[in-house]
């Protein structure tokens, strides 16, 4: 198994090879073309993962050129260097695409969510940059054949999610305030919905997509909605604090040029053709979390 990383002073290195060691590190990145190039002829893959992306909505605003030459440009650079490299027809590829790209306009059907012939109206550089890396995988798989899965995920959390993203800001301030550590955490707008899963949920659905007998899109989705309020009731309901209000400070730099009111997904699809389904549900992502958090702040602070 390999992964890549980026530069060879990269902080993230010694604990991806403290956690994985069982991953070979290849150093790469997705803006060098001749590096990818590099990287899939040293390793020939079977499988082919694109995770990476500049994913943070917010940033995306702050650094719209990086954005898109990373998360936009980088995937083609990926699609090409597997083409060039004369692996069309051997590596499976997944593209990560994102509920981002949907921009929640247009939505008219109370109740029911996107899916996967639902119209996209990005609301941010992310979501743009992503629609081009979803709309150019479209094209390299049925222009060249090639195998290529794009998953439109959900939001989907979990105890590794940065802590720069706001549900684990919120579940790793809620840690520290049980024990001692701080007394508020600063928050943007709390009123938009999100359709919040759990990440390990969603990364069985990825390796689903690249056993099925044909490349396709696919949405992986909770199908429930969920405001960043509901998020902060029951993460603070964990350490036993009923009214999140006098701990929460709403700071209007957090808040983006445009945001998107509702996102909410419809899995039928891959729980129908893939019989993909989730097993943890939002109280359940909550719960872990915050549990999650306070064990490793105890450790980091010996509290």
């Amino acid at each position: 198994m390999f992964g890549v990383i980026r530069g060879q002073n990269n902080p993230r290195r010694e604990s991806v090879m403290r956690e994985f060691p069982y991953v070979k590190l290849i150093e790469g990145d997705l803006t060098d073309p001749t590096s990818m190039v590099r990287a899939v002829e040293a390793t020939q893959p079977d499988e082919l993962y694109n995770l990476a992306a500049i994913s943070h909505v917010g940033y995306s605003f702050k650094n719209p050129f990086l954005t898109g030459a990373v998360t936009g440009n980088g995937v083609l650079n990926v699609l090409e260097a597997v083409r060039v490299a004369g692996l069309a027809e051997k590596t499976k590829i997944y593209q990560a695409s994102t509920s981002e790209m949907f921009g929640g306009l247009d939505y008219n059907r109370p109740g029911a969510g996107y899916n996967e012939d639902s119209l996209f109206h990005p609301r941010s550089p992310y979501g743009v940059a992503k629609l081009y890396a979803h709309w150019i995988a479209k094209n390299y798989r049925e222009s060249y054949g090639m195998f290529i899965s794009c998953g439109i995920l959900f939001n989907h959390e979990g105890e590794r999610r940065g802590v720069e993203f706001v549900t684990r800001k919120i579940t790793h301030a809620v840690a520290r305030i049980k024990l001692g550590l701080q007394d508020t955490i600063e928050l943007g707008d709390l009123w938009p919905k999100r359709d919040w899963g759990y990440a390990g949920d969603y990364v069985r659905g990825m390796w689903l997509m690249m056993q099925h007998h044909q490349p396709d899109d696919f949405v992986l989705a909770s199908g429930e909605t969920h405001s960043i309020e509901e998020f902060l009731t029951l993460a603070f309901a964990e350490i036993g604090i009923d009214d999140w209000r006098p701990y929460v400070v709403q700071n209007p730099e957090f808040m983006r040029p445009a945001e998107v009111d509702i996102l909410l997904g419809d899995p039928t699809k891959a729980e129908r053709e893939l019989g993909w389904r989730r097993e943890v549900d939002f109280p359940g992502l909550v719960s872990r979390m915050v549990a999650h958090d306070l064990s490793l702040i105890s450790v980091d602070a010996n509290v």
